[in-house]
This record gives C-alpha cells, structure tokens and sequence, in this order.
C-alpha cells in the first residue's frame, strides 16, 4: 500500500492539495475517489487517504445490509464506514441500489464515509449515485463531502479535479489544472489547509515513509 508522502514523490498529486485534503478529512469529511478506467489509483488513493481520518474513529467496511442497519441505530461512537466500491457487482462490500442508499444513510447518521467508483467526472459521478437504479437522495450524496476524480495518461496518475460540498449545499469544483480555488472552499479554512501542509511537509523531512509510520505521526499530531 501506497502512502501520501509515495503519492507526492510520484506528483500523483500537489502539497497544496495534499494539505487541504488532510484538513478536511481529518474534521470528518467524507471522500470517494474516481475514474474510469481498472488500474487508475481509485482504491490506492482512497486507502491513503484513509490515513487523514480522525484519530478517534475507527474503519469499518460496509458489507451487509444488517452490518450498515446496525451502524445508522448507532451513531455514537463515530465510525469512517468503507464501501469498497460503488458497482453492481456479488463482490465484497461493493453496493447498489438499496444497500447503496443504506450506506449513504450512515452519513446522515453522523458517520464518515469513504469509497470508490468507476466515473472520470462529477457529472459522472452524480448520475451513477444518485440516477438510474440508486436513487440516493441528493441530501445524502452531499454528505460525500469530497469527489476526487482521477486521470491517467503517458503512464502517470493524478488527481486532476476534486468537487466539495459542505453537506448542505451541492457540490462545487475547487480543484483542477495543480489549482486550489482558496477562495472557494468551505469545509475549512485556508489557515487549517496551510497547517495541515506544514505537518505533511514536517512529516516527509523527518523520514516517516510507510502508511502506518504516517498514520502513527498524524495521530499524534492530532
């Protein structure tokens, strides 16, 4: 597995970037990372990113309709519920239709959500959730704070665009071209993205490396 400090020594994606995404995910927002194409990064960045979670949750996978009941009866202790991935599939912890829309529940519950999907765009994104044979509702969807969305070419991965929603209004882009739009953001302030920065630049000059070494330094800084 792949760590944050791999990701931006690969430019999979920019300090900038990195910084903002650690402040907003490590105050609970939740994620889904995209792209079309098998092999693009979608579950690697995810799993990554997964590091940036807030040190009192712990990860559960959503794999059954009871285990995700049980999770909305429960909001209390906050836990970071992982899909697998959005997809019509008997593959483990991959939801659709009614289980998908369970899941997006737990949101609603007061949980932090984090999954992946196959969708190269927002547009794409919103359609595959939110039409066709899921139906989540759009209040739901907003509580996926975070759509980033992955492109590939000439053999590198990068997060090229990331859309946000502060859980209460739709989702606006505030990420393409290696661009924060600092003017755009809500989920936190540009003083706690450049924080947030700081320690990850901290962290990468002291040697922390592997994904449990940057888990481990992150917890403690929180």
């Amino acid at each position: 597995m792949l760590s944050i400090v791999d990701l931006l020594e690969a430019k999979t994606l920019t300090p900038e970037l990195a910084g903002y995404l650690l402040a907003a995910i490590g105050s609970g927002a939740g994620f889904m990372t995209g792209a079309n194409p098998g092999g693009a990064g979608k579950t690697t960045i995810m799993c990554a990113l997964l590091n940036f979670i807030p040190a009192n949750l712990d990860l559960k996978t959503a794999d059954t309709v009871a285990t995700i009941a049980d999770g909305i009866a429960h909001p209390s202790p906050r836990v970071c519920w992982i899909c697998h991935e959005i997809r019509d599939s008997g593959i483990f912890s991959y939801l659709w239709n009614g289980p998908l829309r369970a899941y997006f529940e737990l949101g609603r519950a007061g949980h932090q959500l984090a999954t992946n999907l196959h969708a190269d765009t927002f547009e794409e994104a919103h359609e595959q959730v939110c039409g066709g044979d899921n139906q989540v509702p759009e209040s739901d969807f907003r509580l996926m704070n975070l759509a980033i969305f992955i492109e590939t070419g000439g053999g590198k991965h990068v997060i090229g665009k990331v859309w946000e929603s502060d859980g209460k209004t739709d989702h606006r882009q505030v990420y393409a071209d290696g661009r924060l739009d600092r003017k755009a953001i809500r989920l936190v302030t540009t003083t706690a993205a450049d924080s947030a920065r700081k320690r990850l630049d901290e962290m990468g000059k002291s040697g922390v490396r592997t994904i449990e070494e940057v888990r481990k330094h992150l917890v403690r800084g929180q």
